[in-house]
């Protein structure tokens, strides 16, 4: 076991200033080593606290390595080392973290984010606790590098790195540990116009508000929505294979399965034309699918970008001048945790290069840019207007995780809100505090907002005061909106109660159902 306790404070000392090789008041650079440490020194091993389940064992080529073990049975705790990192003077900054880890017989945890980790984690007031780790770390495997890039919140306090194993027996070992700027912060937004003009939205109604679609909608699902509920938008996805690595590989068999999907989407705008609905097109599962760490191959490989690109200039093609057809949103969600590989475009560039291609077919209809970091509120921070006529910018909002969406990636349920959260005060104030990226970005380039996707969970104590307090915010800066989900999975059902274990949907609308009910019934339809 470990036997070390020393203070960690000159292991990050060394890292900040030594490896670094800069002094402390000097602006960062991307490529400066933020952090750096092996195993081989007295000085490096004492940074790491004492734990029963860890210790010093072989590390890469005959070097020295940390090795954690876990029993099986054991599962059930997190098993892990942590020292501090000094983050603040990487505030606002995009860090790229590697180490080297191998494996032996880890078990598979129930949730991708568990298993084998080597984590950074840190507190921010504005948008809550935050953790990251690659994915899918299970299994085993000789030495190999785990790598992610995490974003560090402009209030980052209190950063540790972790290593160990989380909801997993087995053995896990660690060595070479690097911290490296990968993007540093992004220049201050400029001041907003004085009189800023006319904001192209695409419609000319008060708001658009409406709903995340089905997988497969029917008829009935879209009278429904329209002539019912009132609602005036809905964000179609185009979607299989949600969350899974590694799909979507085959072009061929990819395509044939694209072409049934336009097929139904077809139809479906005929339906959405007859009852009132305008529709976001949403490329949910784009070619080539994601990697195990989450980013998608779009990213990465030019095989996939380019089949991208010509998947939008058919619907192009297909889907120009439709009189339901509010946008084209390019891709859901991106995830960019390493960097593109060089002359290939990155998250941004991909979608700047499809609505390029679009504009030549279409000048007109709207194209939705969405942000990194799955599209968060935060995402905003580094995001860039692009030089594309007639763009809406997109962001969803999921914040605090913790309550939006428990006992769906953890066992722990009954965090309320409002209420305290992570160390965190969450009420509507907060909530305006974590979208403050996005209206700054509104402000600063007077360009229309869209909330692509929001929701909480239905079974978290106070969900209605959560969604209402969301469009409350929405509706003050004129942003429109989608709820997730409409009729796809019962977890997020407006039909649906608090019951986890009841599946079937409420004689009486739910709390959640009024109040988009409640603002639906203020529509007017295209």
């Amino acid at each position: 076991m470990l036997t070390n306790a020393s203070s960690a404070c000159c292991l990050v000392g060394l890292g900040l200033l030594v490896a670094a090789g800069m002094p402390s008041a000097q602006a960062p650079k991307p490529g400066d080593v933020v952090f750096a440490t092996g195993f081989d020194t007295e000085a490096e091993r004492g940074a790491w606290p004492a734990a029963p389940f860890a210790e010093w064992a072989e590390g890469v080529d005959g070097s020295q390595g940390l090795r954690v073990h876990v029993e099986a049975g054991q599962e059930s705790a997190a098993h892990m080392v942590s020292i501090p990192v000094d983050l603040e003077p990487f505030r606002g900054c995009k860090l790229f973290l590697e180490c080297m880890a191998k494996a032996d017989n880890v078990s598979k945890p129930l949730q991708p984010y568990l298993g084998a980790k080597f984590m950074l984690h840190y507190l921010s007031e504005t948008s809550g606790p935050f953790w990251q780790n690659q994915n899918d770390v299970y299994g085993t495997f000789d030495w190999k590098k785990l790598s992610f890039v995490a974003p560090i919140a402009p209030d980052a306090t209190g950063g540790q790195i972790s290593l160990g194993l989380q909801e997993s027996s087995g053995t896990v070992s660690f060595d070479d540990i690097r911290i490296s700027v990968y993007k540093t912060a992004p220049p201050a937004r400029p001041q907003p116009p004085a009189d800023p003009g006319p904001v192209f939205r695409g419609h000319n109604l008060p708001r658009l508000r409406g709903v995340m679609s089905p997988n497969a909608p029917t008829d009935e699902d879209l009278r429904v929505l329209g002539q019912e509920w009132n609602a005036n938008v809905m964000r179609r996805q185009i979607t299989r294979n949600w969350g899974q690595p590694g799909t979507d590989r085959d072009l061929a068999e990819y395509d044939q399965w694209f072409e049934g999907k336009l097929a139904e989407l077809d139809r479906d705008l005929e339906a959405c034309q007859r009852y009132g609905i305008q529709v976001v097109i949403d490329m949910h599962s784009p070619p080539g699918g994601r990697y195990e760490n989450s980013d998608l191959a779009i990213f990465n490989e030019p095989l996939y970008q380019d089949h991208f690109v010509e998947l939008w200039e058919k619907m192009a093609r297909r889907y120009r001048g439709h009189p339901a057809v509010w946008g084209y949103d390019l891709v859901n969600e991106p995830v960019q945790n390493l960097p593109s590989p060089p002359g290939v475009a990155d998250y941004l560039g991909t979608q700047v290069r499809a609505a390029r291609a679009i504009r030549a077919i279409d000048p007109d209809t709207p194209i939705f840019i969405e942000a990194c970091e799955w599209d968060s509120a935060q995402g905003f921070r580094e995001l860039e207007p692009v030089d594309v006529p007639h763009v809406i910018y997109q962001v969803h909002m999921y914040v605090p995780g913790e309550f939006t969406h428990q006992g769906v990636f953890s066992k722990v349920t009954g965090i309320r809100y409002p209420g305290e959260i992570g160390g965190v005060m969450w009420d509507k104030e907060q909530l305006r505090k974590v979208l403050a990226p996005v209206r700054e970005f509104q402000l600063a380039y007077n360009v229309h907002i869209y909330c692509g996707e929001f929701s909480a969970i239905r079974w978290a104590p106070g969900a209605a005061d959560y969604l209402r307090d969301c469009i409350e915010l929405f509706e003050e800066y004129g942003w429109d909106w989608t709820y997730h989900a409409y009729r796809e999975w019962d977890g997020w059902s407006l039909e649906h109660g608090p019951d986890p274990e009841n599946h079937e949907p409420t004689a009486e609308p739910s709390d959640r159902m009024q109040v988009l009910l409640g603002w639906f019934a203020r529509n007017v339809k295209p």
